[in-house]
Protein backbone atom coordinates (compact mmCIF):
# COMPACT_ATOMS: atom_id res chain seq x y z
CA UNK A 1 0.00 0.00 0.00
CA UNK A 2 2.48 2.36 -0.56
CA UNK A 3 4.26 2.44 -3.76
CA UNK A 4 0.50 2.48 -4.93
CA UNK A 5 -2.64 1.60 -3.67
CA UNK A 6 -2.95 -1.47 -5.84
CA UNK A 7 0.26 -2.87 -5.44
CA UNK A 8 1.96 -1.82 -2.00
CA UNK A 9 5.34 -0.21 -0.74
CA UNK A 10 6.46 -4.20 -1.46
CA UNK A 11 5.11 -7.09 -3.30
CA UNK A 12 3.10 -8.92 0.13
CA UNK A 13 4.99 -12.17 0.10
CA UNK A 14 3.38 -15.74 -0.01
CA UNK A 15 4.37 -18.96 -0.65
CA UNK A 16 2.39 -21.59 -2.64
CA UNK A 17 1.72 -25.10 -1.58
CA UNK A 18 -1.39 -27.08 -0.36
CA UNK A 19 -0.92 -30.35 1.20
CA UNK A 20 -2.02 -29.32 4.61
CA UNK A 21 -5.23 -27.40 3.54
CA UNK A 22 -7.81 -30.64 4.74
CA UNK A 23 -5.73 -30.67 7.88
CA UNK A 24 -6.39 -27.07 9.14
CA UNK A 25 -9.84 -26.97 7.10
CA UNK A 26 -11.79 -27.10 10.41
CA UNK A 27 -9.83 -25.78 12.85
CA UNK A 28 -10.47 -22.25 10.78
CA UNK A 29 -14.21 -22.44 9.78
CA UNK A 30 -14.94 -24.86 13.43
CA UNK A 31 -16.61 -22.42 15.82
CA UNK A 32 -14.19 -20.58 18.39
CA UNK A 33 -13.58 -22.41 21.54
CA UNK A 34 -10.23 -22.53 23.63
CA UNK A 35 -9.64 -24.03 27.11
CA UNK A 36 -7.49 -21.53 27.72
CA UNK A 37 -5.54 -18.35 26.40
CA UNK A 38 -2.43 -20.06 25.68
CA UNK A 39 -4.11 -22.76 23.69
CA UNK A 40 -6.12 -20.19 21.86
CA UNK A 41 -2.87 -18.12 20.93
CA UNK A 42 -1.36 -21.60 19.79
CA UNK A 43 -4.34 -22.83 17.59
CA UNK A 44 -4.03 -19.03 15.87
CA UNK A 45 -0.57 -19.48 15.40
CA UNK A 46 -0.71 -22.84 13.96
CA UNK A 47 -3.63 -21.63 11.42
CA UNK A 48 -1.83 -19.17 10.32
CA UNK A 49 1.51 -20.49 9.96
CA UNK A 50 -0.86 -22.76 7.52
CA UNK A 51 -2.47 -20.15 5.31
CA UNK A 52 0.98 -18.33 4.69
CA UNK A 53 3.21 -20.86 4.53
CA UNK A 54 1.57 -23.76 2.82
CA UNK A 55 -1.50 -22.26 1.05
CA UNK A 56 -1.41 -21.58 -2.11
CA UNK A 57 -1.88 -17.66 -2.65
CA UNK A 58 -5.57 -17.83 -4.82
CA UNK A 59 -6.87 -19.65 -1.78
CA UNK A 60 -5.35 -17.14 0.44
CA UNK A 61 -8.34 -14.26 1.23
CA UNK A 62 -11.08 -16.70 1.31
CA UNK A 63 -8.75 -18.37 4.60
CA UNK A 64 -7.64 -15.13 5.98
CA UNK A 65 -10.70 -14.21 6.32
CA UNK A 66 -12.42 -17.22 7.81
CA UNK A 67 -9.63 -17.20 10.18
CA UNK A 68 -9.79 -13.58 11.19
CA UNK A 69 -13.63 -14.35 12.16
CA UNK A 70 -12.38 -16.98 14.43
CA UNK A 71 -9.86 -15.24 15.69
CA UNK A 72 -11.82 -12.82 16.82
CA UNK A 73 -14.23 -14.92 18.70
CA UNK A 74 -11.59 -16.00 20.81
CA UNK A 75 -10.25 -12.42 21.51
CA UNK A 76 -13.82 -11.54 22.34
CA UNK A 77 -13.37 -14.99 24.79
CA UNK A 78 -9.84 -13.54 26.08
CA UNK A 79 -9.81 -10.02 25.88
CA UNK A 80 -7.30 -9.38 28.20
CA UNK A 81 -4.50 -11.77 26.25
CA UNK A 82 -2.19 -10.20 24.44
CA UNK A 83 -0.83 -13.03 22.63
CA UNK A 84 -4.84 -13.79 21.38
CA UNK A 85 -5.04 -10.28 20.08
CA UNK A 86 -1.35 -10.39 18.72
CA UNK A 87 -2.37 -13.43 16.81
CA UNK A 88 -5.63 -11.39 15.56
CA UNK A 89 -3.66 -8.26 14.17
CA UNK A 90 -1.19 -10.93 12.40
CA UNK A 91 -4.48 -12.42 10.63
CA UNK A 92 -6.11 -9.71 9.76
CA UNK A 93 -3.22 -7.60 8.33
CA UNK A 94 -2.04 -10.46 6.46
CA UNK A 95 -5.72 -10.28 5.17
CA UNK A 96 -5.13 -7.17 3.96
CA UNK A 97 -1.75 -8.13 2.27
CA UNK A 98 -3.58 -11.01 0.33
CA UNK A 99 -6.20 -8.41 -0.97
CA UNK A 100 -4.06 -5.32 -1.45
CA UNK A 101 -6.41 -3.41 -2.40
CA UNK A 102 -8.32 -0.42 -1.35
CA UNK A 103 -10.47 -2.25 1.39
CA UNK A 104 -7.08 -3.56 2.64
CA UNK A 105 -6.62 0.08 4.38
CA UNK A 106 -9.27 -0.51 6.99
CA UNK A 107 -8.22 -3.75 7.13
CA UNK A 108 -4.86 -2.35 7.82
CA UNK A 109 -6.42 0.10 10.36
CA UNK A 110 -8.01 -2.63 12.31
CA UNK A 111 -4.93 -4.82 12.77
CA UNK A 112 -3.26 -1.47 14.10
CA UNK A 113 -5.84 -0.85 16.80
CA UNK A 114 -5.43 -4.57 17.77
CA UNK A 115 -1.61 -4.44 17.96
CA UNK A 116 -2.20 -1.18 20.30
CA UNK A 117 -4.93 -3.07 22.86
CA UNK A 118 -2.26 -5.71 23.10
CA UNK A 119 0.78 -3.50 24.00
CA UNK A 120 -1.39 -1.70 26.79
CA UNK A 121 -2.00 -5.22 28.35
CA UNK A 122 1.83 -6.20 27.78
CA UNK A 123 4.22 -4.99 25.67
CA UNK A 124 6.83 -7.82 26.37
CA UNK A 125 3.95 -10.65 24.64
CA UNK A 126 5.54 -13.05 22.40
CA UNK A 127 8.63 -11.42 22.36
CA UNK A 128 7.67 -8.11 21.86
CA UNK A 129 5.31 -9.27 19.03
CA UNK A 130 2.72 -6.07 19.05
CA UNK A 131 5.88 -3.87 17.80
CA UNK A 132 6.99 -6.03 15.36
CA UNK A 133 3.88 -6.16 13.64
CA UNK A 134 2.48 -2.64 14.51
CA UNK A 135 6.22 -1.72 12.60
CA UNK A 136 5.66 -3.74 9.97
CA UNK A 137 2.35 -2.07 8.97
CA UNK A 138 4.16 1.47 9.99
CA UNK A 139 6.43 0.92 6.75
CA UNK A 140 4.44 -1.07 4.34
CA UNK A 141 1.55 1.50 4.68
CA UNK A 142 1.22 4.58 2.65
CA UNK A 143 1.54 8.08 4.75
CA UNK A 144 -0.81 10.87 5.30
CA UNK A 145 -3.23 12.15 4.16
CA UNK A 146 -3.73 8.31 2.87
CA UNK A 147 -3.14 6.22 6.15
CA UNK A 148 -0.70 6.05 8.74
CA UNK A 149 2.56 4.92 7.44
CA UNK A 150 5.48 5.72 8.78
CA UNK A 151 9.41 4.87 8.52
CA UNK A 152 11.13 6.29 11.32
CA UNK A 153 7.94 5.19 13.72
CA UNK A 154 8.57 1.75 12.15
CA UNK A 155 12.11 1.73 13.01
CA UNK A 156 11.33 3.03 16.74
CA UNK A 157 8.96 0.47 16.89
CA UNK A 158 11.38 -2.38 15.57
CA UNK A 159 14.30 -1.11 17.77
CA UNK A 160 12.04 -1.92 20.94
CA UNK A 161 11.33 -5.30 19.77
CA UNK A 162 14.45 -6.37 19.61
CA UNK A 163 15.36 -4.69 23.26
CA UNK A 164 12.91 -7.11 23.99
CA UNK A 165 13.83 -10.15 21.82
CA UNK A 166 17.38 -9.47 20.23
CA UNK A 167 17.65 -12.55 18.60
CA UNK A 168 14.35 -13.03 17.53
CA UNK A 169 13.23 -14.23 13.98
CA UNK A 170 10.38 -11.56 13.31
CA UNK A 171 12.27 -8.41 14.70
CA UNK A 172 15.41 -9.53 13.13
CA UNK A 173 13.67 -10.36 9.70
CA UNK A 174 11.45 -7.20 9.72
CA UNK A 175 14.27 -5.01 10.40
CA UNK A 176 16.32 -6.26 7.67
CA UNK A 177 13.61 -5.96 5.17
CA UNK A 178 12.67 -2.43 6.85
CA UNK A 179 16.71 -1.81 5.77
CA UNK A 180 16.36 -3.15 2.07
CA UNK A 181 13.06 -1.29 1.52
CA UNK A 182 15.19 1.95 2.39
CA UNK A 183 17.98 1.61 0.69
CA UNK A 184 20.21 0.31 2.96
CA UNK A 185 21.12 -3.34 2.40
CA UNK A 186 24.55 -3.89 3.31
CA UNK A 187 23.22 -3.04 7.32
CA UNK A 188 20.39 -5.31 6.54
CA UNK A 189 22.45 -8.31 5.98
CA UNK A 190 23.91 -8.53 9.65
CA UNK A 191 19.74 -8.87 10.82
CA UNK A 192 18.69 -11.14 8.06
CA UNK A 193 21.75 -13.91 9.07
CA UNK A 194 20.36 -13.77 12.93
CA UNK A 195 16.88 -15.17 11.19
CA UNK A 196 19.19 -17.54 9.62
CA UNK A 197 21.21 -18.64 12.69
CA UNK A 198 18.40 -17.86 15.26
CA UNK A 199 17.63 -21.18 17.41
CA UNK A 200 14.56 -23.17 16.30
CA UNK A 201 11.22 -22.15 18.08
CA UNK A 202 9.36 -25.21 19.49
CA UNK A 203 6.21 -25.42 17.78
CA UNK A 204 6.81 -22.98 15.30
CA UNK A 205 8.43 -24.92 12.61
CA UNK A 206 6.57 -24.15 9.82
CA UNK A 207 6.73 -20.67 10.45
CA UNK A 208 10.28 -20.82 11.57
CA UNK A 209 11.09 -22.20 8.11
CA UNK A 210 8.94 -20.41 6.03
CA UNK A 211 10.62 -16.77 7.65
CA UNK A 212 14.01 -18.57 6.89
CA UNK A 213 13.66 -18.46 3.17
CA UNK A 214 12.12 -15.18 3.39
CA UNK A 215 15.58 -14.03 5.09
CA UNK A 216 17.60 -15.96 2.46
CA UNK A 217 15.25 -14.77 -0.33
CA UNK A 218 16.33 -10.87 0.74
CA UNK A 219 20.05 -11.88 1.10
CA UNK A 220 20.58 -13.15 -2.49
CA UNK A 221 18.46 -10.26 -3.80
CA UNK A 222 21.13 -7.87 -1.67
CA UNK A 223 24.24 -10.41 -3.28
CA UNK A 224 22.58 -9.72 -6.76
CA UNK A 225 22.59 -5.76 -6.85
Amino acid sequence: MRRTLTATRRQWLSMAGGAALLAMGCSIVCAAQAGTADDAALELQHDWELVKYRTPPAEQIRRYEALSAKAHRLSEQFPDSSPVLIWEAVIVSSWAEAKDDLGSLDLAKRAKALYEAALKIDASALGGGAYTGLAALHYKLPGWPLSFGDEGKARELLQRALAINPQGVDPNYYYGELLVETRRPQEAVAYLERVLQAPARPGREIGDAGRRDEARALLDKIKAR
